[in-house]
């Protein structure tokens, strides 16, 4: 229909054009959306049901098996929300009657000129997929991530994804680093974790008097019921690791489940200066030398 100067009547065009066109393309975004929560729900209900078994066994730390499992969901869930938005914006092209073979000639020249600026992206992705792939680190574990800043990254992974993996510290702080800018993995709570106690006692202290004492603390630290469930062995002492004029360090090491080996040292240094103090043995304080006094 057209008005009386040869034009469109815009009115009725574009009541025409909602109520086909419009409507497909809106029924095709509202379904994306849908299907994108969908995805969403299915990755949480998993997250649920992994957290629901955990805490009903009698398992003090999740396998292997399960943080692995978790993390490729989360991979998997996002690839697939991924894909959808695209088919979406394909779909709603194509409607506008955009043909995709009149685009491969600027889509190339687009693609060879986004491609200097997306090689960072797909760096993320390739070794995201790698780290996910490889068993590096799943849902839960305590990782030290070395990345190319030269910095260190610490804490206990809650999110992984193809592009990035997000940390969360001991100070409830979020860490997000790029998958592509990872240098080294060190995984703190794979299959087993050691707890390492360095003692630093006088350097007139009988060394004997203090192994003896030491073993008899780990034995005893080993039997408790609280901290034995913990424990893949007794803690004992290595021996001497370092030698000063005035103190010496003996190191105490025990093997504990993943992730565990942090409140194990803390609580058996307790037990350790218990122990020594009732052997008439005290710990070596050392004070800081100011470099710029006279003495």
């Amino acid at each position: 229909m057209t008005t009386k100067l040869g034009l469109p009547d815009w009115t009725n065009f574009l009541e025409e054009w909602l109520a086909t066109k419009g409507l497909n393309i809106l029924i095709w975004i509202l379904g994306g959306i849908l299907l994108i929560r969908f995805v969403r729900w299915l990755g949480d209900r998993y997250d649920l049901r992994v957290d629901k078994r955990f805490h009903r066994s009698d398992a003090i730390v999740q396998s292997e098996d399960a943080k692995h499992q978790r993390a490729l969901v989360d991979v998997v869930v996002w690839t697939v929300i991924a894909l959808i938005a695209v088919v979406v914006v394909l779909h709603i092209l194509s409607v506008f009657g955009v043909r995709f073979s009149a685009l491969v000639g600027p889509s190339a020249v687009v693609g060879a000129a986004l491609g200097f600026g997306a090689q960072r992206i797909v760096q993320d992705v390739l070794a995201g997929f790698f780290l996910v792939a490889e068993r590096q680190y799943g849902y839960g574990d305590v990782v030290n991530l070395t990345i190319t800043a030269g910095s260190i990254a610490e804490g206990t992974v809650e999110d992984v994804t193809l592009r990035v993996t997000r940390l969360r510290t001991s100070d409830g702080e979020m860490i997000i680093v790029p998958n592509g800018q990872i240098l080294k993995v060190n995984n703190l709570s794979r299959e087993w974790a050691r707890a390492v106690v360095d003692v630093p006692v006088p350097a007139d202290a009988d060394i004997t008097v203090v192994n003896e004492t030491l073993t008899t603390v780990g034995k005893a630290f080993y039997r408790d019921p609280h901290w034995h469930r913990l424990l893949l062995d007794a803690p004992a002492p290595l021996g001497v690791t370092n030698l000063e004029l005035d103190s010496l360090t003996v190191r105490m090491v025990a093997r504990t489940l993943p992730g565990k080996q942090f409140d194990i040292s803390r609580a058996l240094r307790v037990r350790i200066v218990q122990g020594l103090a009732r052997s008439g043995i005290t710990v070596a304080a050392k004070v800081p030398v100011d470099e710029g006094s006279d003495a």
